[in-house]
């Protein structure tokens, strides 16, 4: 058993089906738990880990019957599943043998880590304890509700990684933001870096040294104070949409990071409590089938709230 503060010894893992295409170091990502990434691939540089007795370069794709051998590392406990509340199984929008696509609440971290025990991932495989694999395709923040892709298989994981990676999943995204947005379309192409705070939180500005990211933001509806707008996401980084509009000056309501702080304790003392930011489409070709999936998640009723409230004390501006 790992245990939190002590080394254990070196591990010896035998590849299985689930894993077989998947990379050596997103591998020992997943299996070797706590673990920062730099030490990860210090190990996998250092012939520290070896596959069938061998070294492999961290984009080395595991086989079926592999041998991977790990050195001690000090790794965090893995929570007992007992320990993991059963919950209320969330609204599933799309299921076969391949992905499950669920509507995540606002609120729910996708997965456990930062403070945070557990997560949508956890809690979907305490609900499910005969499925073999389940993992997710990629990630919403905490407080974005919406569609989370699901594979069951990992072929369909490696799959949709790599059409996320190519933009062949097409992800769109309900914003309210604070003020008038005039485009009716207008394509921002920002780079984003990420830095930690002085306290530790992981945060995301623009700078020029940091990665490639492309946003679509689409008009929907505007009034005096503030504007719906459908963002498609071109690139996935973290917190993409938050600082795009951030950054224009068009802050997302109830956003505590990135957002009108003033602004947003007026908005709670309404009884706005949550950011505005819902994934509300989602547009790929099944990885397996090839079929062309179609899926949307209507506005929560907190959200719509948001949009009745505009509509009842502003007119809809037009201009």
């Amino acid at each position: 058993m790992n245990l939190l503060g002590k080394t254990v010894t070196v591990r010896h893992e035998e590849v299985e089906e689930e894993s077989a295409g998947q990379r050596i170091d997103n591998f020992l990502l997943r299996v070797c738990r706590g673990v920062p990434k730099s030490l990860i691939y210090r190990i996998l540089r250092s012939g520290e880990v070896r596959v069938n007795g061998g070294r492999v370069a961290p984009t080395y794709k595991l086989q079926v019957g592999d041998q991977v051998r790990i050195p001690p590392l000090r790794m965090a406990p893995e929570p007992a599943i007992s320990s993991i509340p059963v919950g209320v199984p969330l609204p599933v929008v799309f299921e076969d043998d391949h992905l499950l696509v669920v509507d995540k609440p606002a609120g729910l971290a996708v997965h456990g880590g930062s403070g945070v025990s557990f997560g949508v991932i956890e809690q979907i495989r305490r609900q499910r304890p005969d499925a073999r694999f389940l993992e997710l395709a990629h990630r919403l923040d905490r407080e974005t509700s919406g569609l989370l892709i699901i594979a069951k298989r990992r072929s369909a994981l490696t799959a949709l990684h790599d059409m996320l990676r190519d933009g062949k999943v097409e992800k769109r995204y309900l914003a309210l933001v604070k003020g008038r947005w005039m485009p009716p379309v207008q394509h921002l192409k920002a780079a984003l870096l990420k830095y930690l705070t002085a306290e530790g939180e992981r945060r995301v500005r623009v700078c020029r040294e940091g990665k490639a990211a492309h946003s679509i933001v689409r008009l929907q509806r505007r009034w005096q104070s503030g504007s719906l707008v459908e963002v498609e996401l071109k690139t996935g980084r973290t917190h993409q949409i938050r600082v795009h509009l951030s950054h224009q000056g068009f802050p997302l309501w109830g956003d505590d990071k990135y957002g009108d702080f003033a602004f947003n304790k007026d908005l709670a003392r309404r009884g706005f409590a949550r950011m505005f930011l819902h994934a509300g489409h989602l547009i790929f070709r099944h990885p397996t089938t090839g079929a062309e999936v179609r899926l949307t998640s209507p506005l929560p009723q907190d959200l719509q709230a948001y949009l009745t409230f505009l509509d009842a004390n502003e007119s809809r501006d037009h201009g």
